[in-house]
């Protein structure tokens, strides 16, 4: 299948399932809020190496987790039991995807570059960006962002400052979107980490079936 142009002045997308098998949707266009938005609302993403021309993806098959089934291991539980722990929300989204961003660029190399810090900031300004922090025994141990839209999170990425940061965060994240009937958080790419949490893989139908009936534009926010 081919790949599809965007024009910056057109803020459209093809049919979701005319993607690749791979993935890949299309490249170009620009991350201005409105086509953000409209990306998330239809499945689709952006994720290119800083420098690179915007590549927006769909994978056919989705990795998810559903928030009531988070999966917190025994060892997990003791960890928590012996800290005292506490779950920000929002407290300051800029300097979680920019500690995402630090992290990853240390590791492995990041996709998290200044103008999507920029674009990021702007969706989480308009209401739709939501970052999550664990806080342990008074300090930071980790967090994670993403998309919040309707009743369904996009996550983008996650960070570690102690151990079990961002699996902390994760859990609650996960407590808090079932609490306010969320119907699933989009992992986008499978890792080992995520399986071992409850993420899964559903069917493209499955999951334009939830988007459907979750992801809508309002401004009853998370």
């Amino acid at each position: 299948m081919p790949v599809y142009r965007l024009d910056k002045n057109n803020i459209s997308f093809p049919n979701p399932r005319l993607a690749r098998s791979d993935g890949l949707l299309a490249v170009g266009g620009d991350l201005c809020i409105e086509r953000l938005l409209l990306a998330y609302t239809h499945g689709i993403f952006p994720w290119y190496n800083p420098g690179d021309e915007i590549m927006w993806w769909c994978p056919k098959e989705r990795f998810v987790i559903i928030p009531k089934e988070i999966h917190i291991s025994r060892t997990m539980k003791k960890y928590m039991k012996k800290h005292m722990m506490q779950i920000v929300v929002n407290r300051d989204f800029g300097d979680v995807m920019h500690r995402c961003r630090m992290k990853r660029e240390q590791e492995e190399g990041t996709w998290i570059s200044g103008k999507m810090e920029e674009a990021y900031g702007r969706l989480h300004q308009a209401g739709y960006g939501l970052c999550v922090e664990a806080w342990e025994d008074g300090a930071l141990a980790g967090g994670l962002y993403g998309v919040s839209i309707g009743r369904c999170f996009f996550g983008e990425s996650m960070f570690s400052e102690k151990e079990n940061g961002s699996k902390i965060a994760l859990i609650g994240l996960a407590q808090l979107l079932e609490q306010n009937c969320f119907l699933f958080i989009d992992c986008q790419f499978h890792t080992e980490h995520l399986e071992s949490m409850g993420g899964k893989y559903i069917s493209w139908e499955e999951y334009d079936k939830m988007l459907t009936e979750g992801a809508y534009i309002s401004d009853g926010k998370l």
